[in-house]
């Protein structure tokens, strides 16, 4: 298929092509190309520039034109943090918000991520795959084009593979790009209580290499935060991780900083996520190295918590991903 866009009021994001990201302070500036057209076949640009300087069309078959009528031109969203496999909402526990209850206490009475688990794991792979693929259709119409998905609500082999392989046929169902993220260490599921080594085993010895097999999964994440996932089990799933060339992706500091940051950006994580609480060390690691600052505002306006710093991230002139 080929696509002609004209007349737009503007092309915005137009960065050089060798840029490979924008870093804090750099932000301010949103390079745009006025009164501009577009062409793409397949889904990729293939030409842009200025009206005036607008060659014109030889061929029109099979093209599709759309005149902009003087508005701006957008780049699709890019989605770096998502759960979008899951069995249903946990709408239930809002209730416990509202009266007050914190995250972790709801987690601590059997809510959370193990409430997820339990759904999910009752859940065929068909309703999942649909269920989820509804869902990616909304955020297709709303814009986005690329999404990364995690496992996490699964805690066992059969579920988290089971979450894996649907996230699979989402890719091939789908126009969008996705990618998959194993999180098992989401969570200590419940038959494993009082067995932190067995769960960890069961992840490095059989999940992992179980999805690095079956080409199930481009990232490995671990939720690094008191109470879930201590900052030496993360190195023990990023180590094991990048053994099967799966880099991290790193849920961290949501409510405590406990190092997790210094490990993740030790074993060359390519983002860590959440940064709620953020104390100055953890900054300063962060402003020398490759590691992407990633933030979920949504989650904290759900949640009730503070929101990531990202002011303060922009002025040490690190990137930032929302």
């Amino acid at each position: 298929m080929r696509l002609l866009i004209k007349n737009a009021r503007a092309l915005v994001g137009t960065h050089p092509m060798e840029l490979q990201r924008v870093p804090g302070r750099s932000m301010a500036g949103l390079p745009m190309l006025e009164d501009a057209w577009l062409t793409a076949e397949d889904g990729r640009i293939t030409g842009f520039g200025p009206m005036a300087e607008w060659p014109g069309v030889d061929d029109w078959n099979d093209l599709t034109v759309v005149d902009a009528e003087g508005r701006f031109v957008l780049p699709g969203w890019c989605d770096p943090h998502t759960h979008t496999v899951f069995a249903a909402p946990r709408d239930g526990e809002f209730v416990d918000r509202i009266r007050g209850l914190s995250y972790q206490e709801i987690a601590a009475r059997g809510g959370g991520i193990l409430n997820s688990a339990r759904m999910l794991r009752d859940m065929n792979e068909y309703d999942l795959f649909e269920q989820a693929k509804a869902r990616l259709d909304v955020m297709m119409a709303q814009g986005t084009v690329a999404a990364e998905i995690k496992s996490g609500y699964g805690l066992s082999l059969d579920s988290e593979l089971k979450m894996l392989r649907v996230v699979k046929r989402l890719k091939e169902a789908l126009p969008l790009q996705l990618k998959a993220t194993l999180l098992a260490a989401h969570a200590l599921p419940p038959e494993f209580k009082d067995d932190r080594a067995g769960y960890l085993d069961l992840i490095v010895n059989e999940l992992l290499p179980r999805v690095a097999e079956e080409g199930l999964a481009d990232f490995v994440d671990v939720f690094c935060e008191t109470n879930y996932f201590t900052v030496a089990e993360l190195e023990r799933v990023l180590e094991a991780g990048a053994a099967h060339g799966l880099p991290g992706k790193v849920h961290v500091n949501q409510f405590t900083s406990i190092g997790g940051i210094q490990a993740a950006v030790a074993h060359g994580a390519l983002s860590v996520d959440h940064l709620e609480v953020m104390e100055p060390a953890d900054l300063d690691v962060l402003a020398g190295s490759d590691t992407i600052p990633t933030l979920l505002p949504s989650c904290s306006f759900f949640l009730g918590i503070p929101y990531g710093p990202a002011r303060e991230l922009m002025e040490r002139d690190l990137p930032l991903a929302l």
